[in-house]
């Protein structure tokens, strides 16, 4: 039944296309050409289109880079993918060719998930577009990562996401990808109030929508001010810019 739904066209004598039943999500077909190569075996290609698509809605240098990159190169290794210049393929011969063409269009597909990663936030690739977001507007050399405060308890323990020399006083950044997060960073800035620390602290949210009210209300009596996404910017650069002292 599925071969029955897998055609072959001839683009050229070199070339040949293959209608399969994939598509994206935008109902745009997956682009697959099988290529003849010397001594008769064959090469699977995307001739560049999955990229090329995607690069349409999303920054496709980012599928490359931090967490995603990581989730990029595996799903690769696990199909036997290769990519060069935007270009993916798969080496196979006759025999392997119905195998390697849906081993191929998985490919396609978990690539084509790697774009949900950035809309959603995922936990795993919010901490790498918070601390983008914040190079591009503060030097990196200015940032501490991984900051301890020592004039709390056990302070190795609870660790502040960033910290930056503001105007008046410290600042704290926290990043928050969900309710552990953000119980957690409640914990961290009630010690830090209860030894008298002279900080101030910028929350930022991948979504604060989902957080639950009553750790919303915990983290809004002991935080100071709030941003509700990553993809704020504009908040998220005039917040952090008027609280840091860049010269």
């Amino acid at each position: 039944m599925l071969c029955a739904e897998i055609r072959l066209y001839e683009k050229n004598k070199n070339l040949i296309r293959v209608e399969t039943p994939f598509f994206f999500p935008d109902g745009d077909p997956y682009q697959i050409y099988i290529k003849e190569l010397p001594g008769g075996n064959l090469k699977l290609s995307d001739m560049g289109h999955t990229m090329m698509h995607l690069s349409y809605e999303n920054d496709t240098t980012k599928f490359r880079e931090g967490t995603r990159g990581k989730i990029y190169n595996q799903l690769l290794a696990e199909t036997f993918v290769k990519e060069e210049n935007g270009e993916f393929t798969i080496d196979t011969n006759i025999d392997s060719l119905i195998m390697n063409l849906f081993r191929f269009g998985q490919a396609i597909t978990k690539l084509n998930d790697l774009q949900f990663l950035n809309r959603a936030r995922a936990e795993s690739t919010f901490y790498d577009d918070l601390q983008e977001n914040m190079f591009k507007i503060i030097p990196e050399d200015k940032i501490k990562k991984d900051y301890i405060y020592d004039g709390i308890e056990n302070a190795k323990d609870y660790p502040i996401d960033y910290c930056i020399e503001g105007k008046h006083s410290p600042l704290f950044v926290f990043g928050i990808p969900n309710k552990d997060k953000a119980r957690l960073t409640t914990i961290v800035l009630e010690r830090l109030l209860r030894a008298n620390a002279n900080f101030d602290s910028l929350l930022i949210f991948a979504d604060q929508t989902t957080m639950p009210r009553p750790d919303l209300a915990r983290l809004s009596n002991t935080g100071g001010e709030m941003i509700s996404s990553l993809d704020a910017v504009n908040d998220f650069s005039r917040k952090l810019l008027r609280k840091v002292e860049l010269n």
